[in-house]
C-alpha cells in the first residue's frame, strides 16, 4: 500500500499519498488550481508557472531531526519567500498550501497580463471559445486593461496547416508545451518542437509529411487555447450549439469511449456530426483516440448511403420498395426454399444484431458464417484476460507477449497503453516476421519467418531463452496474437499454442492474465460469443447455399467469390457495396452512430452505446430486419428495442449472464477527475457518465482450461517470392475512405518491397508492376521499404488485392 501523508490546502484537510504533485492533491480534495502547461498524463515541467502557490513546510531541529513545536504544540510552520509551481512540488506531511490568498493571486494576474501581451482578442471567432482555459482564467484573474502598449503586440501566422488535419494559430499560442510533450511521451512521434525564442517562440513539425502521427488530434484536446484546431471542425459550430452523445468508436477491437458532437446542419437540414471527442474510460482508452476514430466518421452522412429497400425488378434493375413488400419477398422466398441458408456477417454489428440474425437462422436450421480470417474467437473466450484486467495497471512483474501484430496499425491505443505498460517496467517480448514500432519499447525481439509463428510460440514453451524464462517466472502474463500474413487454419494454431503458453505457465483465470484477440473489427468477439465464426473456405460455403443473407460483409468487393449469381441473395447493408449490386433484395441499415446497442471488443468488455443522430430515410436496424422476418416466418422473437434483445442475451446466452443495464451503465471514480467546469486540467475530454462497460469472465475463471493437441501446419510457399497480407490502420474500407480529412492519408493501390528486392527486379518507387497470384493478376504501384523482409512482398489488406494468407507471388513490371 502506498504511504499515505498528511496536509492542508486553503484550511482543510486532505490525505493523499506520498510523491503526489500539490496541484493533484488539491484537486482531489475538490479545490482547483489554475494549470496551462500541466496535465495529469504528461510530466510536469512548471513552464508557465499559473500554478503558483504559496507552501508552507514543518521545521525540524537539525540536531535532533525531531519536529519544532509552536507553543500550543502544533508543528511550527515556515513559508518560503517565493511562490512554488503545484505541479512540480511532492506533498510532504504537515505541508500548509495556500492557493488563493492575495500574494497568490496578485501573481496569477501578472502571469496572465504577461500572457495577454501578445494574444488575440479573437475570441468570438476563436473555434475554442466557450472551452479555453485562457478565457476562464481571464474572466477570474484578468485585469481590465493592459499596462502593456497595443503597438507591442507581436503579429504572427494565422490558420497555418500543421499537417492534413490540424490548423495552427502561432498567435494563440501560449508555449505550454503540451502537444510537443505528448507527441513525445505518449505518442512516441516526436514530430513538434519549439522554434525561435522569447515572444516569437512557435510550434513547427519536422516529419515528412507534416504532423506524421496517428494521434494528432489528442493535441487539439490538450490545448488550452485555440492554437491548434482539427481542419474539419474549424469555424464549423460553437460547442453550446451542439449536443453530446456517448458512443463506442467503430473501427477496431479496442472499443474507444467517444462522444459525438451533433447539430442540425444549416445547409441541408438535417443533423449531422460535427467532431468526435475522447470520452474518459481508464480501463479501456482512458483520454485518448487515434486520428482514424477522430476523422472517419462521415460514413454516417455520405450522400452514397442506401436509404430504402430495393428489389430486382422483372427487367433486373434494383428499384425502392415498401418494406412490407421487402419483407414479403424475403419470407415468400425463405417459406418456399427452407434449405441451404447462409448468413454472412461482418464483425461491425452489435451484438444485439448477432443474437436476433442467429435466432432466425436457427429457426430456419440454416448456416452462420463470420466474415473474418483470424481465428480464435472460443479460445479467448476460455481463456481471455480475467475480470477486473486493466493494462494500465501493469508494470514490473508483468510479460507482455504480441505475436503476428503490427499493433500501432492493428489497434492503436492497445499499442499506445502496452508501451506505457513497458515504460513502467513490464517486460515487452515482440514477435514478428518484420520490424513495427512497438520493438522500440521491447525488451526481447523474435524475428521468425512468415509461417514460423506458432513454432515460436512453442519454443518459448518448450526450450529455454531468456524471454522464455521470464515470461514464465512472470507474475502476470499476457498474450497478443494478430493476423500480420495469416489466414483463418494458421490463426487458428497459432491462437491454440498462445492459449497452452498461457495455461502451462498459470497466467489464465485471473486477473491482468490471458488471451488477446487483436481482431479486425470493432465487435468481432461479440459475434463469435454469439454463435458465429469463420470458415475456413468460404468461398465453397457460399457457393453451396441456395439463400444467402449477408449483413455488414461484402464478400465480392473484396475478391473472396466473383459474384453470387444463381442463388437468392438477401443483403443488409449501409451502401451499395458489389456484393449489394448483385443482390435481389438490399435493405438498409443504420449506422452505429443512428442506434443504440453493444459491441464486446477484444478485451471482452461489454460496452453501451447510443442513439447520436436520427435514422437515414428508411434505415432500420440489422436485428429489427432479422425480426421483421422472423415474425413473417412465424419464428419467436423479441420484437423490440437493442434494451429488450439484450435482456434476452444476459439470460440465454453463456458468458453474458453477468451481464445488466445497470451494471453496464455503472461509472467508478476514475483519475485524472475530468470535468467539463475545469478545462484547463485535463484538456476538452468528456467525462464518463453512461458507463465504463462489463468483463465478462473468461471459462478458466471458472476453472474450465483443457489443454488441445494441434499439428503445426506446414509452409508449405515453396521457392521465389512470398506476397504476405498486413493490415493498415488508414485503409480503403468504405467507413474510412468517405472521410475526406483522412484521404491524403489513405494506403494506396501499391505493393511493398525490400530495396534489396525492387533493385534485383529493377524496380522503382511508384513504377507500375503485374503481380501474379495462381491464376489471378492485378496492378499497383511500387513502394519500397527496407524494413520488409528480403523476399517478401506486402499487399495492404482492402486495397483491391484479396490475399488471405502468405501465397507465392510472381511480378512484372507494366510496359
Amino acid at each position: 500500500m502506498s504511504e499515505k501523508i498528511t496536509l492542508t490546502i486553503d484550511s482543510q484537510q486532505v490525505i493523499t499519498e506520498k510523491g503526489t504533485k500539490v496541484v493533484d492533491a488539491a484537486k482531489s480534495a475538490g479545490i482547483d488550481i489554475s494549470v496551462f502547461c500541466y496535465h495529469p498524463k504528461l510530466e510536469p515541467v512548471g513552464a508557465c508557472r499559473i500554478c503558483l502557490v504559496e507552501i508552507g513546510r514543518t521545521q525540524r531541529d537539525r540536531s535532533t531531526g525531531e519536529l519544532v513545536l509552536e507553543a500550543d504544540g502544533t508543528p511550527q510552520i515556515s513559508f518560503s519567500g517565493n511562490l512554488e509551481t503545484a505541479c512540480t512540488v511532492p506533498v510532504a506531511e504537515g505541508m500548509v498550501i495556500h492557493t488563493a490568498n492575495e500574494k497568490v493571486t496578485k501573481a496569477r494576474e501578472d502571469i496572465l497580463e504577461f500572457i495577454l501581451t501578445s494574444h488575440p482578442l479573437d475570441c468570438p471567432v476563436c473555434d475554442k471559445g466557450g472551452e479555453c482555459s485562457l478565457q476562464e482564467m481571464t474572466f477570474e484573474y484578468g485585469l481590465g486593461e493592459s499596462r502593456f502598449p497595443l503597438d507591442e503586440k507581436i503579429h504572427l501566422g494565422k490558420h497555418l496547416p500543421l499537417g492534413d488535419m490540424i490548423t495552427l494559430d502561432q498567435e494563440r499560442c501560449i508555449q505550454c508545451g503540451r502537444c510537443v510533450r505528448f507527441q513525445k511521451e505518449i505518442a512516441a512521434d516526436p514530430v513538434l518542437e519549439f522554434y525561435h525564442r522569447g515572444r516569437k517562440t512557435d510550434i513547427v513539425s519536422y516529419s515528412n509529411p507534416p504532423f506524421d502521427s496517428y494521434w494528432s488530434g489528442n493535441t487539439t484536446d490538450l490545448c488550452p487555447v485555440g492554437a491548434l484546431t482539427t481542419r474539419d471542425f474549424r469555424f464549423e459550430a460553437r460547442i453550446w450549439e451542439m449536443n453530446a452523445s456517448p458512443s463506442i468508436c467503430s473501427h477496431c477491437t479496442v472499443g474507444c469511449n467517444i462522444t459525438l458532437n451533433t447539430r442540425l446542419d444549416p445547409k441541408t437540414g438535417r443533423s449531422k456530426i460535427q467532431r468526435v471527442m475522447p470520452r474518459q474510460n481508464e480501463w479501456v482508452n482512458e483520454i485518448w483516440i487515434c486520428d482514424k476514430g477522430r476523422f472517419a466518421h462521415n460514413f454516417t452522412s455520405s450522400e452514397e448511403r442506401l436509404t430504402k429497400p430495393l428489389a430486382r425488378n422483372p427487367e433486373g434493375k434494383l428499384k425502392p420498395v415498401t418494406w412490407q413488400k421487402a419483407i414479403k419477398i424475403a419470407s415468400e422466398r425463405l417459406k418456399s426454399h427452407p434449405d441451404g441458408l447462409v448468413t454472412l456477417a461482418g464483425g461491425r454489428l452489435a451484438n444485439e444484431d448477432f443474437y436476433q440474425l442467429r435466432t432466425l437462422t436457427e429457426g430456419l436450421s440454416g448456416k452462420l458464417i463470420l466474415d473474418s480470417s483470424l481465428a480464435g474467437g472460443d479460445l479467448t473466450a476460455r481463456v481471455g484476460l480475467g475480470q477486473g484486467s486493466n493494462i494500465k495497471d501493469l508494470g514490473s512483474g508483468t510479460a507482455i507477449l504480441v505475436i503476428a501484430c503490427d499493433l500501432e496499425e492493428e489497434a492503436p491505443l492497445w499499442w499506445l497503453r502496452v508501451r506505457a505498460a513497458a515504460e513502467r517496467g513490464a517486460t515487452l517480448i515482440v514477435a514478428n516476421p518484420r520490424e513495427t514500432k512497438l520493438e522500440k519499447s521491447a525488451e526481447y525481439i523474435l524475428r521468425y519467418e512468415y509461417g514460423e509463428e506458432t513454432q515460436t510460440v512453442l519454443d518459448l514453451l518448450e526450450k529455454e531463452s531468456e524471454a522464455s524464462r521470464v515470461f514464465k517466472e512472470a507474475e502476470n502474463g499476457i498474450v497478443l496474437f494478430g493476423s500480420e500474413g495469416m489466414n483463418f487454419g494458421s490463426s487458428q494454431v497459432l491462437a491454440q499454442a498462445c492459449a497452452n503458453l498461457l495455461i502451462k505457465t498459470n497466467h489464465v483465470g485471473k486477473t491482468n492474465n490471458g488471451l488477446m484477440a487483436v481482431w479486425p473489427e470493432v465487435n468481432t468477439q461479440g459475434a463469435w460469443d454469439m454463435g458465429f465464426k469463420p470458415d475456413e473456405n468460404l468461398p465453397e460455403a457460399l457457393k453451396g447455399a441456395e439463400t444467402l443473407i449477408i449483413a455488414g460483409a461484402d464478400p465480392v468487393g473484396d475478391g473472396i467469390i466473383p459474384d453470387l449469381k444463381g442463388k437468392f441473395l438477401l443483403v443488409q447493408e449501409l451502401f451499395l457495396t458489389e456484393t449489394a449490386a448483385q443482390a435481389d433484395l438490399v435493405l438498409p441499415v443504420l449506422a452505429v452512430t443512428e442506434k443504440s446497442g453493444t459491441f464486446t471488443s477484444g478485451e471482452r468488455r461489454v460496452q453501451l452505446f447510443e442513439m447520436a443522430l436520427p435514422a437515414s430515410g428508411e434505415c432500420l436496424a440489422d436485428h429489427e430486419i432479422a425480426a421483421k422476418l422472423g415474425q413473417a416466418l412465424g419464428i419467436e422473437m423479441i420484437q423490440g428495442s437493442a434494451e429488450q434483445v439484450l435482456e434476452e442475451i444476459i439470460k440465454h446466452q453463456p458468458g453474458y449472464a453477468s451481464l445488466s443495464l445497470a451494471a453496464l451503465g455503472e461509472v467508478p471514480e476514475q483519475q485524472p477527475f475530468v470535468a467539463k467546469e475545469v478545462l484547463s486540467y485535463t484538456g476538452t475530454v468528456f467525462r464518463n457518465t453512461s458507463g465504463v462497460g462489463v468483463q465478462l469472465p473468461s471459462a478458466a475463471e471458472n476453472g474450465k482450461m483443457p489443454l488441445e493437441k494441434f499439428t503445426l501446419p506446414q509452409k508449405g510457399f515453396g521457392d521465389g517470392t512470398l506476397a504476405v497480407p498486413v493490415t493498415r490502420l488508414y485503409d480503403q474500407g468504405i467507413m474510412v475512405r468517405t472521410s475526406e480529412i483522412l484521404s491524403p492519408r489513405l494506403i494506396k493501390n501499391q505493393l511493398i518491397l525490400n530495396p534489396i528486392d525492387a533493385e534485383k527486379e529493377g524496380l522503382s518507387a511508384g513504377i507500375r508492376v503485374e503481380i501474379s497470384l495462381g491464376e489471378r493478376t492485378y496492378e499497383a504501384a511500387v513502394d519500397i521499404d527496407q524494413k520488409v523482409p528480403v523476399g517478401v512482398i506486402l499487399i495492404p489488406r482492402s486495397m483491391g488485392i484479396p490475399l488471405d494468407g502468405p501465397e507465392n507471388a510472381v511480378l512484372k513490371a507494366v510496359k
